[in-house]
Parts: C-alpha cells; sequence; structure tokens
C-alpha cells in the first residue's frame, strides 16, 4: 500500500494566480504581529475570499469588524495546509473558531502531487485538526463538507460526494468539532452547480460566499459575538 501524501506536510510548488511564498510571508507575519479570534483555513476557495471580483464584498460585510485572518492559499492541498500550520502561521494562535474547508484539490491531483482517494483524503483533514487541537485545544474548529465540484457526470462530481459521506461519519463524537454541509444550499436544490453561485464549477462568485457566510454566521456569531 501506498503511503497516504495528503497527510505527509508540504509547501506547494505549483505555479498559480499569486506568489505562493510572498502569501506565506504576508500571512506568517499577521500571525507574529496579532491573535485572532477566527480563523478561516483552504485552499483557493477560501483564498478568493479576499479577492475584490470574489469574495471581498461579503468578507468585509460579514468580518469586517471581527479579528479574522484568511489562511487560504490557491491550489493548496491538506499536505501543503499542513505544512503552512507548522512552519508559523499558527504559531501563538489560539482562536475560538476556526473554520476548516479543504480537500478539493487533494481528489484532482496535480503536477506536485498525486490524486487522492476520499478515504485518504479525510485522513489528511484528520491530521489537520489534529495538530489544530495540539497547539490550542480549547478551539473549535467547525470543518466544511468540500464543496461540489465539476459536472454531475464527472468524477470529480462524485468523489467529493464519497469524501463528504466518510468526513461526516468520521467527526461524529469528535470533541471541539463541528461539522457543515452547506451544499444543498449552494447547489440551490438542482443537480447541477448553477453558474450564477460558482461560475466555473469550482470557486463561489459573490453570490456562492454569501451563501456560505450567511450558513455559517449563527456558529460564528456563538463564537464571535
Amino acid at each position: 500500500m501506498s503511503t497516504n501524501s495528503a497527510i505527509i506536510p508540504v509547501p506547494n510548488i505549483m505555479k498559480d494566480f499569486y506568489d505562493w511564498a510572498e502569501r506565506r510571508q504576508q500571512k506568517v507575519d499577521l500571525a507574529k504581529a496579532d491573535r485572532y479570534d477566527l480563523i478561516f483555513m483552504g485552499d483557493s476557495i477560501t483564498h478568493m475570499f479576499e479577492m475584490p471580483e470574489r469574495g471581498l464584498p461579503v468578507w468585509q460585510k460579514y468580518y469586517g469588524n471581527r479579528k479574522v485572518l484568511d489562511l487560504g492559499y490557491g491550489w493548496d492541498t491538506t499536505q501543503n495546509l499542513l505544512w503552512r500550520l507548522q512552519n508559523g502561521e499558527f504559531a501563538g494562535q489560539q482562536p475560538k473558531l476556526v473554520v476548516l474547508n479543504i480537500g478539493t484539490n487533494n481528489l484532482t491531483g496535480n503536477t506536485a502531487c498525486r490524486q487522492n482517494t476520499p478515504a485518504e483524503v479525510v485522513e489528511g483533514i484528520d491530521t489537520i485538526y489534529r495538530y489544530i487541537h495540539q497547539q490550542s485545544p480549547a478551539t473549535t474548529i467547525l470543518v466544511m463538507a468540500i464543496f461540489p465540484r465539476g459536472m454531475t457526470n464527472e468524477q470529480i462530481f462524485t468523489d467529493v460526494i464519497a469524501a463528504n459521506k466518510l468526513l461526516v461519519q468520521h467527526l461524529q463524537n469528535k470533541p471541539n468539532i463541528l461539522h457543515l454541509n452547506i451544499n444543498e444550499k449552494l447547489l440551490e436544490g438542482k443537480a447541477e452547480i448553477s453558474l450564477e453561485i460558482m461560475d466555473d464549477r469550482c470557486h463561489p462568485t459573490e453570490k456562492g460566499y454569501e451563501i456560505w457566510a450567511k450558513e455559517i454566521e449563527g456558529v460564528v456569531g456563538e463564537f464571535m459575538g
């Protein structure tokens, strides 16, 4: 059996729409300079919460007056996020709440890492939240179901469903862990992804980010006021 690459911390070497090393240094500096009550962690879906043409208006509306940090990076996998947390981004942090949304890129694979199975992705997510709790045991972690992706006739669409089924079973009765699946809201009850919500069938539009922020606000408000 091959080693599960989703649990082995490595930096991201993919070329994307931004400079990964530069963003990492910015986030490490922010983590050193302050302490945050709410931290979002993830991949490009979380990253684009800060982009003006995507989620920034929603981010400012819901989180502009809160002590919040966005640790989302385009093309990141579970192993990339784990490496970042172990190398400065989470040092000294004890947030009240972490919103974790990661795993979709593991299911596709790329030139830097192989595609993972749904079970491997769940183990990768498990490794991340266990590391968070090692550093900050009192932090509550809101683990999001992996968002829908692709067309219904594509393997990625069914792999997301399979991973989410395993994830909900895995997270049962875990201390300081909450789980939320908002995929029905993102799909608006339809079979296919609406381009008004995810215009590339992966990343939310402003409307998609509004749905996400609104659906988690009950939990966020409970911890943040």
